[in-house]
């Protein structure tokens, strides 16, 4: 089971949380063309290699933080990114 460690509720199962998508990306501006939007929204990298991601703990205090998992074998880091 994939468990997660919540900053302020401490380690919980994966279950109470919500995947954000991978962290860092950033917005387009606002005035930007669809390919750009395109490109936000759709066109990511699917890395089999270690990822630092959002999660947020849905089911608990509701903070959003950041998550380094391996994408294959689920493994988390802890300490984060």
């Amino acid at each position: 089971m994939l468990h997660l460690n919540c900053p302020f509720c401490g380690r919980r199962e994966f279950t109470e949380f919500e995947y954000g998508g991978p962290a860092g990306l950033t917005r387009p501006w606002q005035g930007a063309d669809d390919g750009a939007w395109l490109d936000y929204l759709y066109q990511r990298a699917n890395p089999t290699d270690w990822r630092v991601e959002l999660w947020r703990h849905v089911h608990g205090c509701g903070t959003w933080f950041e998550v380094q998992r391996h994408t294959t074998t689920h493994e988390i880091r802890e300490g984060g990114p």
